[in-house]
């Protein structure tokens, strides 16, 4: 049996691209302030790609308060600029604008294993103060995530046995591509304070935009994590932002949920966030 869709009050449609790296910078910067009023610290964890780009020539005041993790990554030498996501993220925000920010990178090596060994060992020696934990399990202020057309959040993909993981894992490895790659286990993803899904732009593998995904993984009833795993952030702390291309295919129970087109807007998480 699949999961209930998403509820139209956790999901918002703004116009394009820009404007969903608006939001997601906007809340970025809430859950950051909230999380170092409360501690003192922030526990940040980012993908690569399109949403990692939205993070280009940000320079937080609270930088050297955070603590930022990968969702995913791959398992190649960490100054490789063509496969790295450390190396982009230094490239586009990291060395620039995110000074004394504590980020937790891998070894460099092709060994998938050995690097989620090492990788969940890093944040299991992080003190709660920095990564709380509930019930075993690290609890993030905020991750931010995008979607493959697939439906593959981090490095989760349909029908791996890495989606169903249920050894308590906090990384996981994965051999679905090469190279090789970590991710976050989907327990993981789901505990965290704030998970913000982004999807927006159009591409080569998604020229129509990223519409027929997110018409599954909003609403798609027969859904179930390994068939589509993005299905598996739907929850009461999964806030999901759109453009209007990748909102292209829902159903007229969304229509509330745009901030554009002259539809109305219901009062959700994300009124005048813009």
């Amino acid at each position: 049996m699949g999961l209930p869709p998403v509820d139209p009050m956790q999901l918002d449609v703004v116009n394009n691209e820009d404007e969903v790296a608006t939001v997601v910078c906007n809340r970025l910067e809430s859950a950051a302030k909230a999380a170092i009023a409360e501690r003192g610290h922030f526990a940040l964890a980012i993908p690569g790609g399109s949403v990692m780009k939205m993070l280009e020539g940000t320079s937080p005041s609270w930088a050297d308060q955070c603590t930022l993790a990968y969702v995913n990554h791959k398992a190649v030498p960490m100054d490789d600029e063509a496969l790295s996501t450390h190396a982009k993220a230094s490239s586009l925000f990291l060395e620039k604008g995110w000074s004394g920010a504590n980020v937790i990178t891998l070894t460099g090596s092709a060994d998938p294993a050995a690097e989620a060994a090492s990788y969940a060992q890093q944040l299991q020696s992080l003190p709660e103060m920095t990564l709380p934990r509930e019930d075993g399990t690290p609890v993030f202020d905020l991750i931010l995530i995008g979607v493959g057309d697939d439906g593959h959040v981090g490095s989760l993909y349909p029908g791996k046995k890495a989606i169903v993981d249920d050894s308590d894992a906090w990384v996981l490895p994965v051999d679905a591509k090469t190279p090789g790659s970590i991710t976050l286990s989907l327990p993981v993803m789901r505990a965290a304070k704030e998970v913000i899904v982004a999807a927006c732009g159009v591409s080569e593998k998604s020229p129509m935009g990223k519409g027929a995904a997110m018409l599954r993984a909003i609403e798609g009833s027969e859904e179930t994590p390994s068939t589509f795993p993005a299905v598996g952030l739907r929850g009461d702390t999964t806030w999901w932002v759109l453009d209007g291309a990748a909102s292209s295919e829902l159903s007229v129970d969304y229509a509330e949920c745009y901030s554009f087109g002259g539809a109305s807007q219901k009062n959700n998480v994300f009124k005048n966030i813009l």
